[in-house]
């Protein structure tokens, strides 16, 4: 197994140095046969943080320290490698894992999450379900919710949350009361829910999802702040991150983040592709002028986590950023034709620099943080190889027809009432867990941290 931190220059070159003798990435970018040699492996790596084929394993998790939330992001860019590669040998993984995780409920809220799962975490195990619905990825047997169901009931869940006792509407972060950040209102949780929403409404033409997009999307640019035009000539959206609710969400956390970005511009795409409004091709130009701050022309248009990387200060979760973007580039140019040449640029470019980074390890071809580095920046983990296995796969996205709709040929089933017995009339589900559960949990992470803590020794001596 690959370590997950940025190891030190002396053992980066003795690595680099064992990479030239082994199997080192190459690309063509736009090309099939290269781009799909080349995310075999990106895959390969990242299954190397895998935990459900390692005996004692979950189904569906991969090793600490990733978070369940992320394991949704990688199946869900697995999926998309499955459609764009015709490549089926994880096709068994991708599934058991989508089918393991759905929780007792099937809504994507498992018991065995809730010291930890937000709004954000449920939506990106729902975007995972959306990618396999979208993309007639193999369908579960028919006495069994389909990927059109499951996504259903994570909108459903989800937008049963929604909160007009504080700052005029708007999903908290946390789901449950007992979760730090139940008191914060952020714009990934409020993002993942109007692209939920927008997908759901452009796949089943059902108007309740336009409906509740166009809701949460006017809260998002008219009411909380957290999106705002700029103060320049440029016509683009400044996104920040979200608030506290003390003070009705007026104390703004300015982080901005490519994700936010990528998923509101993405869902203005699909709403854009659905109803063919002005309003919203209107929307997503200032996405598209405003993701220009994740990328210049004096780094070759190659994308970057402009909040952390420079600084070397991303953490796990950050460093898996990129990921969700670049799918969302991917999803906006195939969508959205007018925009096709700017995106294409910007991923091209990305994608040439992603396959230089992912020249390290011992396998020779373990994937960077840094695109624009010229090789492999010594840093590795989950984060680093979803990203890079994302941004490549999708100089494909144009040799493709769109995403499906149940007219063009989608088949997966849906269920319009899905999840809406399984939540209370409050902003926290109906579930249980005992105090034991809770101490278990915390002694897990101390354990967690104090073998992190002596494993880094270690490395440094």
């Amino acid at each position: 197994m690959k370590p997950i931190m940025k190891i030190s220059p002396c053992i980066l070159l003795l690595l680099s140095s064992f990479a030239s003798l082994t199997s080192a990435l190459t690309l063509t970018v736009g090309d099939k046969t290269s781009v799909c040699a080349a995310t075999s492996l990106i895959v390969d790596g990242v299954l190397d943080y895998y935990q459900g084929t390692t005996y004692g394993g979950t189904i569906g998790l991969f090793k600490d320290p990733y978070y369940w939330w992320e394991a949704g992001e990688a199946f869900g860019g697995m999926i998309d490698n499955w459609y764009f590669c015709e490549n089926d040998t994880y096709e068994d993984l991708i599934y058991s894992a989508l089918m393991n995780q759905r929780g007792s409920d099937k809504d994507y809220i498992p018991s065995n999450q809730s010291l930890t799962e937000g709004n954000d975490d449920q939506s990106f195990w729902g975007f995972a379900v959306l990618e396999a619905m979208e993309r007639n990825f193999t369908n579960p047997p028919s006495d069994q919710p389909g990927w059109l169901a499951l996504a259903q009931a994570v909108y459903n869940t989800i937008w049963a949350r929604w909160d007009t006792a504080n700052c005029g509407g708007g999903l908290r972060w946390q789901i449950f009361t007992w979760n730090k950040g139940y008191d914060y209102k952020n714009t990934i949780s409020n993002a993942s829910l109007f692209f939920i929403a927008s997908r759901l409404a452009r796949y089943t033409s059902n108007d309740t999802y336009a409906q509740t997009a166009e809701e949460v999307y006017d809260w998002l640019t008219e009411t909380s702040g957290f999106v705002v035009s700029s103060n320049d000539t440029t016509n683009a959206y400044t996104v920040y991150d979200g608030a506290g609710i003390s003070g009705n969400c007026s104390d703004l956390s300015t982080g901005e983040w490519t994700y936010n970005y990528g998923i509101l511009m993405a869902g203005c795409a699909y709403m854009y592709n659905h109803t063919s409004d002005t309003k919203w091709e209107t929307e997503l130009e200032k996405y598209v002028n405003g993701i220009s701050i994740f990328y210049n022309t004096s780094n070759n248009n190659i994308i970057y986590e402009r909040q952390c990387q420079q600084s070397g200060s991303c953490t796990n979760d950050q460093r898996s950023f990129k990921s969700i973007f670049s799918r969302c580039l991917g999803q906006t140019a195939i969508l959205a034709p007018q925009h096709q040449s700017d995106i294409m640029k910007v991923i091209e470019a990305s994608a040439a620099g992603a396959a230089q980074s992912c020249s390290g390890g011992s396998d020779g071809h373990t994937c960077g943080l840094n695109w624009g580095y010229g090789g492999w920046d010594g840093w590795y983990g989950l984060g680093e190889q979803i990203s890079a296995l994302e941004i490549i796969q999708n100089t494909l996205v144009l040799q493709y027809d769109a995403p499906l709709t149940n007219e063009t040929g989608g088949t997966s089933e849906g269920d319009t009432e899905a999840g809406l017995d399984t939540n209370d009339v409050t902003n926290v589900n109906e579930i249980t867990v005992s105090q034991k559960d809770k101490v278990s949990a915390a002694i897990v992470t101390t354990v967690t941290l104090v073998t992190f803590l002596g494993l880094s020794v270690w490395m440094v001596l």
